[in-house]
């Protein structure tokens, strides 16, 4: 139980950046939060160590909101809302980066955070269940929405 305490605190930023992708709102956020912790838990007793700890948690943390996304359906649209580009914030660009990464699908928004915080094309694979190679090919379209969704006057005619 205090092995189990001791990673979710040292680790919570994981389960934070993952229910800040997939859910907008506060209250949705921390029940994602208390659902992934649950999930945690409940696998904690099967994690054999043959993984980073990260890494496990990040597999199932994407993989509970993953599966709580598709059963509310929530709907996104696939451009930002105009209020977005030029709403007040502290950091005004990660902001907006963060909700042009709200905007991408399940699968895309997993791919895109991992990559962001610095993890390698194969721990990716890993962790999302695919090959090196299909990570770099993710990454090369979901940096092209990125940028189109960013700076969307660049695109047009």
């Amino acid at each position: 139980m205090k092995q189990f305490i001791h990673i979710i605190s040292a680790h919570q930023s994981i389960i934070y950046k993952v229910a800040r992708i997939y859910r907008d709102t506060p209250e949705d956020r921390e029940d994602l939060f208390q659902e992934i912790v649950y999930q945690l838990w409940k696998a904690y007793p099967a994690y054999q160590k043959k993984a980073k700890v990260t890494t496990w948690m990040y597999r199932i943390a994407l993989n509970t909101a993953i599966a709580k996304y598709r059963k509310k359906q929530i709907v996104t649209d696939s451009a930002l809302p105009d209020q977005w580009v030029n709403e007040p914030s502290e950091h005004p660009e990660r902001e907006r980066l963060h909700r042009a990464i709200s905007t991408l699908n399940e699968a895309d928004k997993a791919v895109i955070m991992l990559y962001l915080d610095d993890y390698r094309y194969e721990e990716i694979a890993d962790i999302l269940g695919i090959t090196t190679s299909h990570v770099g090919v993710k990454l090369h379209r979901i940096k092209e929405k990125l940028i189109h969704l960013l700076n969307p006057r660049n695109y047009d005619t």
